[in-house]
């Protein structure tokens, strides 16, 4: 009677609601980790992306070894290895004379609806349990959304403010003012210092990570080294705590600003950690609000990076779910034309697109100005096909 619990590369949480009920010491209680060559190659994944989610999937493993849980992991390079999900899902069922399969749902319809197709497959119960790691579940964003004729974020924005509570004083908005971003648009001094930022140096395990993927991925997209990435929590919190004391009172003057050769000026890179599971968003944006009512961080640069994570990251993720899988074939302005080489190659004449995409290649990151206003918005204006553009946002960062 032994229960597998799958666990996703983006679902790197000790909290996570798969592993909610989980008995550490049960023999019977098995989590699954996989790393397969379909999802390392149905998009062109950046190197340091890979190397990232692989790492990070490696060190989650073992702290979950070290707490005492069973785990099957299996490499990318295990000669055993099928290279799909519904492949090692089926084999480790097997391995295990496994009864029943436990899994979070997936971050995406494609993988959704593979796992919706096991149960029939694998001739077991199959539990899908919702993300827990969201502050907006999906029936409280479907609630907001339902029956609206414009799905405009600031008002979904307000809505979890008022919710949560974060940066509320009683019923109103701290400062009177729901959204700050008229005051943060400042020009970047030329001389004004960028912070050094904290990056941890690769240990043992992510260097044997890194070779892997330069064996594998010897043409692939992007630099692998120098990576500064973090592949635990711990160290991604050395990371959010790194941007709290020193960017954060700066962040939100200059986060619409670029300067060449400044790839994250006083942003907070913690994206990539937020979108495994690294990092809570909850727990971010009380630690940014903790700074302003500190006194140590102003209202502009905390309300705005609050804006980005209970308010963007949230509604956009709801919004994904809410318009179902036929959103992401949409094409409403009927654009035609495919993604530019430059977007891989960084050849181009126009030096803000030029720079963007080098540091992307560079560094598996770009701010949400070079995503937004210079790369996302070339695009449009230039009528590329936003499956291009998707493919391209999907692949690029880390």
């Amino acid at each position: 009677m032994t229960t597998v619990r799958l666990v996703l590369g983006d679902q790197l949480t000790r909290g996570l609601s798969s592993l909610a009920d989980l008995r550490p010491g049960d023999p019977a209680q098995v989590v699954l980790m996989v790393e397969v060559q379909e999802e390392a190659t149905y998009v062109p994944h950046h190197r340091q992306k890979l190397v990232f989610i692989l790492g990070a999937m490696r060190h989650f493993a073992e702290e979950l070894r070290a707490a005492g849980v069973r785990v099957d992991y299996v490499r990318l390079d295990d000669p055993a290895n099928t290279g799909t999900f519904t492949g090692e899902v089926a084999r480790a069922v097997a391995r295990h004379k496994a009864t029943r399969l436990i899994v979070t749902e997936a971050g995406e319809w494609r993988v959704r609806r593979l796992i919706e197709s096991w149960e029939a497959s694998l001739g077991i119960p199959v539990e899908m349990r919702e993300d827990n790691r969201f502050i907006a579940s999906h029936a409280r964003f479907d609630r907001w959304a339902s029956g609206r004729k414009t799905y405009r974020m600031e008002f979904f924005y307000r809505e979890m403010r008022r919710e949560t509570g974060i940066l509320m004083d009683g019923a109103d908005p701290v400062g009177d003012q729901w959204n700050l971003d008229a005051e943060n648009r400042r020009a970047l001094p030329s001389r004004l210092p960028i912070p050094a930022r904290s990056r941890p140096a690769p240990d043992v395990m992510t260097r044997e990570v890194i070779d892997l993927v330069a064996e594998r991925f010897p043409h692939g997209f992007g630099d692998l080294e120098p990576f500064g990435w973090a592949v635990t929590r711990d160290e991604a919190l050395v990371v959010l705590d790194d941007f709290l004391m020193t960017c954060l009172p700066s962040f939100g003057d200059y986060q619409d600003a670029m300067r060449h050769g400044a790839p994250f000026l006083f942003h907070s890179t913690i994206s990539p950690y937020l979108n495994v599971g690294l990092l809570l968003p909850r727990e971010v944006c009380d630690a940014a609000e903790a700074e302003f009512r500190a006194g140590r961080a102003p209202l502009n640069a905390v309300e705005g990076f609050v804006r980005q994570v209970l308010g963007w990251r949230e509604y956009v993720r709801g919004m994904y779910w809410h318009l179902g899988p036929e959103y992401a074939a949409s094409n409403a302005l009927g654009a035609s034309r495919p993604l530019p080489d430059f977007y891989w190659t960084a050849q181009t004449p126009m030096r803000c697109l030029a720079d963007s995409v080098d540091q992307v290649r560079r560094h598996a990151y770009a701010h949400h100005i070079q995503r937004l206003m210079v790369t996302g918005n070339f695009a449009m204006l230039a009528g590329v096909r936003p499956a291009d553009v998707e493919a391209w946002y999907l692949a690029v960062f880390a």
